[in-house]
């Protein structure tokens, strides 16, 4: 299932020759293979780290405190943390509640890589608590649990972290980062599926209305029939294929006063390709369709009275995770669309008696301003708790 949003965004994808034929490749992918994850997650250029080195850069967990507290975790529990990234959250978890079960998933290798070290850990006595790394997508959770006989509502906790890691954003080589040169890949299955289409392929294979549209959908981009038709213009004469080149290319299609007016949560300078990055990031790991898989994911695995914590870091996930803990039908993503234009229409229809969900908090949580001092890149994070029915 893909998620398309809907007419009054003008995305009639389906009318697109790039679009069938990325589609078909993520199809012919997803059904050929079992094992990786997903999570969106908000790009800044303007947030940097001197290292590019996973071992050198120390991993700030986001809103550590409230997913400690929410969680509950109790001795000899079995957790899921469905977005391990550079194990920060997990490694928390086996510090306070050490004779726990961690089931790490997450379909970047290298954070599996980082899971399969923490396993080795645990086994060696530097921790109490077990650690099961999970290679593998959120569409792809079910399977691996039932291959570890992990029965459907046997777990006691789930914390799901959408975000883009800062493992991920370091590493210039992935290409998800603004504020570092290096290839527009973008893919979060890192060198998993070569065959995999990446964001250079986007750019320079989709046409300008596909490319409009995905900036419009997924980055919620004001200025992107504009960005559009400059990068059209910019790979006529050379593709793109560099992250500085793509950022340069949007910089130089807007007028100054637009650059420089862009600013972020924290009303500090923000690139003004930051939502451009974030779209083709979104539609590249098809992360709103693996975001809601997940969330089912999660459902069918927790036990009644176990916790899920799911963290989000744009407005486009945080809307499809409480409208899914408000147990609204999402079965068909097509015919809904996330965009503030419709909460209004959202509010007057009567939500209906939710039978898997009940909040922990009813108004979404956000870091407090120390924390965001502390950890600048987790600004814009929201957490939703809820317990299972």
């Amino acid at each position: 299932m893909l998620f398309h949003p809907s007419p009054r965004c003008c995305l009639l994808w389906k009318s697109l020759a790039g679009w069938r034929t990325w589609r078909s490749w993520l199809s012919s992918l997803h059904s050929s293979s079992v094992s990786a994850h997903s999570g969106p997650g908000s790009l800044d250029g303007s947030t940097r780290l001197p290292s590019d080195s996973t071992d050198k850069v120390p991993h700030t967990p986001v809103m550590l405190k409230e997913v400690l507290h929410y969680l509950d975790i109790q001795q000899g529990q079995v957790v899921l943390d469905m977005t391990f990234g550079g194990g920060g959250h997990t490694k928390a978890i086996l510090s306070m509640v050490p004779e726990v079960q961690v089931l790490a998933l997450d379909r970047d290798p290298t954070a599996i890589s980082l899971a399969e070290k923490l396993a080795k850990e645990t086994s060696r006595g530097l921790h109490i608590g077990r650690v099961t790394p999970l290679l593998g997508r959120f569409s792809e959770l079910e399977v691996l649990l039932s291959d570890l006989k992990v029965k459907p509502g046997s777990v006691d906790a789930v914390l799901l972290d959408a975000g883009c890691s800062s493992m991920q954003m370091d590493q210039a080589e992935r290409g998800f980062s603004l504020s570092k040169d290096g290839p527009l890949d973008m893919r979060m299955d890192g060198d998993r599926y070569p065959e995999m289409p990446s964001a250079a392929d986007v750019v320079d294979t989709l046409d300008r209305q596909a490319l409009a549209s995905i900036l419009t959908a997924y980055g919620e981009e004001r200025h992107a029939r504009k960005i559009a038709s400059a990068i059209v213009e910019a790979r006529r004469i050379s593709p793109i294929t560099r992250t500085q080149q793509l950022a340069n290319v949007v910089a130089g299609s807007l007028p100054a006063a637009v650059v420089y007016a862009r600013k972020d949560r924290l009303s500090r300078r923000a690139h003004i390709a930051t939502k451009t990055f974030q779209a083709l990031r979104i539609f590249v790991n098809d992360e709103l369709n693996e975001l809601h898989a997940g969330l089912r994911a999660a459902r069918e695995a927790l036990r009644p009275g176990g916790r899920l914590c799911v963290i989000t870091f744009h407005s486009l996930e945080d809307r499809l995770v409480k409208r899914f803990l408000r147990g609204h039908d999402l079965s068909n993503l097509d015919q809904h669309h996330f965009s503030p234009r419709e909460q209004g229409l959202w509010k007057e229809r009567s939500a209906p008696e939710n039978a898997h969900w009940l909040p922990l908090r009813r108004k979404v949580i956000t870091p407090e301003k120390d924390d965001v001092k502390d950890n600048p890149r987790g600004r814009s994070a929201k957490l939703r708790a809820a317990l299972r029915r």
